[in-house]
């Protein structure tokens, strides 16, 4: 029988229900600015509650709505806000679901990298982390069928990140790196840190991104050192924070939308 990873933020971070979960994610890809960068490789993408940071991801998103047909399979690595541990952990679960259907976990790309010595396979990490799960509903709305190998990111260098990015590198995998930026600031203040932290992304410089600076800093430092390695080239398609989407503007929450080509 397979094993059945659920989603665990459906009705908090997101809708629900399917048709609704659907509606608003096609209202925030119709809202969403678009200007083709050419075929993507991966993504840079916000995780709060679609209130908030759905509108910032859709500009990511949009961006695959003319290689839906050519992309197969999407690695998403996504920080653990829950458990502490070492390394990346793959799932021990067959399939992710969620309110637009199931998805199935790419046991082959999962084998390419469960003797790597960073990688564990561990249901715990995936079980109630919103960073991985926030991003699914998007990608089953703007790609044909896909498989999926969800990666939850622990304490890990930006080495052992690109080792396996390195190992799953192929034409028909997207990847996805699931992070927000700067955290309850001043919005001003969270302005000046966020054009700051998006610098070093664009120019790709990991040494420059700490963990005040994005919460998924270890799996974007790791996409970032593979990107300078092969000189592969990071786009901003979009930066703002909570204050400028839902919240308010005493402490906000910075969020990015990155096309890596």
């Amino acid at each position: 029988m397979a094993r059945v990873r659920a989603a665990a933020v459906a009705g908090m971070f997101y809708p629900a229900e399917h048709r609704v979960l659907q509606q608003v994610i096609n209202q925030y890809l119709h809202q969403a600015e678009y200007e083709s960068h050419g075929p993507v490789k991966a993504l840079v993408v916000p995780h709060a509650g679609y209130i908030y940071s759905g509108p910032v991801a859709a500009t990511a998103y949009k961006q695959l709505l003319p290689y839906k047909n050519e992309i197969k399979k999407v690695v998403v690595f996504g920080p653990s806000h829950r458990v502490a541990f070492h390394g990346l952990a793959v799932p021990e679960a067959d399939i992710f679901t969620t309110p637009l259907g199931d998805i199935r976990v790419d046991a082959f790309m999962l084998n390419k990298v469960a003797d790597l010595p960073q990688v564990i396979i561990s249901d715990q990490p995936h079980a109630q982390e919103h960073s991985v799960e926030v991003q699914l509903p998007f990608l089953q709305q703007v790609l044909d069928d896909f498989t999926l190998l969800p990666i939850v990111v622990g304490e890990a260098d930006a080495a052992d990140v690109a080792e396996v990015i390195e190992h799953l590198w192929d034409d028909e995998t997207l990847f996805v790196i699931s992070t927000d930026l700067s955290h309850y600031h001043a919005y001003q203040d969270a302005r000046q840190r966020d054009a700051s932290t998006s610098e070093a992304i664009e120019q790709l410089k990991p040494e420059m991104i700490g963990y005040e600076d994005a919460c998924g800093r270890n799996g974007l430092n790791g996409m970032l050192a593979f990107a300078r390695q092969h000189h592969l080239q990071v786009d901003l398609l979009d930066l703002r924070n909570s204050g400028d989407t839902a919240g308010d503007k005493s402490r906000v929450v910075g969020y990015g939308a990155y096309v890596i080509h």
